[in-house]
């Protein structure tokens, strides 16, 4: 396997999940495009890093850096990551969020 050639990416969009404590009751969302692809050198299989800001509501936004999960095969050689993780702290609090990317290169597939 060629290390230095350039690795596939994915989208990830999603919204937190509801914060809602103290009167206050606010989620955010959050668009961003992963890291390449970070094989894993004891099995055939990868994952992406993942950087974001959410955006900005009830003045403030949250910043999370983490990792996907593994490859999920979803058919055609095709597959997706999951995500299930929380955003930093910010005014006093952190979000809970779950997402799955989008297939990187959907319309690339060899037809039958």
């Amino acid at each position: 396997m060629n290390y230095q050639k350039q690795k596939h990416v994915h989208e990830l969009t999603g919204s937190t999940k509801v914060f809602n404590e103290c009167d206050e009751c606010h989620n955010h969302r959050f668009c961003t495009v992963t890291g390449e692809a970070i094989y894993k050198r004891d099995c055939d299989d990868h994952y992406h890093e993942v950087k974001f800001h959410t955006d900005f509501s009830d003045e403030h936004f949250h910043e999370f850096y983490g990792k996907t999960s593994g490859a999920i095969e979803v058919g055609n050689g095709k597959h997706v990551h999951f995500i299930k993780d929380f955003t930093e702290e910010a005014d006093d609090h952190k979000h809970e969020f779950q997402a799955a990317t989008l297939i990187d290169s959907p319309i690339d597939f060899k037809c039958r």
